[in-house]
């Protein structure tokens, strides 16, 4: 199981031409579909006067939830070929976004295929590509004299802490990577009945 994932921390962009059409393309770290759904409609309504603005995501660490869409192009010749160079790069949580302003000659598919790629390709290209941790959260209560047995394990596992309460009952929510956590649970929960 890896507890790492590959994706983009900032909004990029990319361009190809071909035949006087025009493909513009952008790339957005995103984390839910809802976020790439308000993107594409802010890309719709900022490029009005575009033929096609086609789109491919892909979510979460496991990189199991994605979508690629044609706009309107032959199917299959767009958001597939954009989905692949995400694929290719092994990203997640990322929306390519391509606006194509029509020249006047017909692509083929072929041609479109090669354009949608490479626009998708140049925009994940300047993109910064940062590698994370899957992280799971922990939440851990105990009484008070605990407190630096708690942090001695925290401070030496470096989980980040999220939130914490102290008082007569205290609460610790930590944040590790998801290939600690059950080694932080069991330090944790041996605290208990030492």
């Amino acid at each position: 199981m890896t507890d790492e994932f590959k994706t983009i921390t900032a909004t990029s962009e990319g361009f190809y031409s071909e035949k006087r059409s025009k493909f513009f393309a952008f790339a957005h770290h995103v984390e839910t579909a809802e976020q790439a759904k308000d993107i594409v409609a802010s890309y719709r309504k900022k490029f009005y006067d575009a033929r096609h603005v086609c789109f491919a995501y892909m979510l979460g660490p496991e990189r199991t939830e994605f979508r690629a869409n044609d706009d309107g192009e032959p199917s299959s010749t767009a958001g597939k070929p954009i989905l692949g160079q995400i694929n290719t790069n092994e990203l997640t949580d990322i929306l390519v976004v391509v606006v194509r302003y029509y020249g006047g000659v017909n692509l083929g598919t072929s041609g479109l295929i090669c354009a949608y790629r490479e626009a998708a390709a140049d925009a994940i290209a300047h993109a910064v590509i940062e590698t994370r941790q899957v992280e799971e959260v922990v939440c851990y209560n105990f009484a008070y004299p605990l407190m630096n047995d708690v942090m001695r394990i925290v401070k030496e596992m470096q989980p980040r802490v999220i939130d914490q309460t102290f008082d007569n009952t205290c609460s610790i929510k930590l944040a590790i990577r998801k290939s600690e956590v059950e080694q932080i649970r069991n330090r944790l929960a041996k605290l208990s009945f030492d």
